[in-house]
């Protein structure tokens, strides 16, 4: 009996569809995302080379671009997904140019510094507080 061949091929797009093109650097730190309407703040959720995902009280439409700025970075991608909320949604982001590994490192970087800024600037406004200064 002939063997019958495959209809796709481990490299073929239909294969991938749907499928991240990269892996996702979890997150959860302030960005902001440049429009031609306007500029807000939003909270980068995960980063990738190829996009990214933000939290956002005024989600963009589906098509629209804008800069997302976070850290070392700005980055302009087109909406690609959008999921509605109570206060705001999230945007799937993807880039125009893909960023460069060093360029994701840069801002897991800025993350990790976030953090530990953050938690010194409470401690000292507490210190400040307790001191009545």
């Amino acid at each position: 009996m002939p063997q019958l061949a495959a209809t796709t091929s481990p490299d073929d797009p239909a294969d991938n569809f749907g499928r991240r093109a990269a892996a996702r650097l979890r997150l959860s730190i302030p960005a902001r995302i440049v429009t031609v309407y306007e500029t807000q703040t939003c909270i980068l959720l995960d980063l990738s080379q190829t996009g990214a995902r933000i939290g956002i009280a005024d989600p963009m439409a589906l098509g629209d671009g804008g800069f997302l700025m976070v850290g070392p970075i700005e980055a302009f991608g087109e909406a690609v997904r959008l999921t509605l909320g109570h206060g705001g949604g999230v945007n799937g982001i993807a880039f125009e140019e893909p960023l460069s590994h060093d360029e994701v490192l840069a801002v897991r970087h800025h993350a990790e510094t976030f953090r530990q800024i953050e938690r010194e600037t409470l401690r000292d406004q507490v210190r400040r507080w307790v001191t009545g200064r």
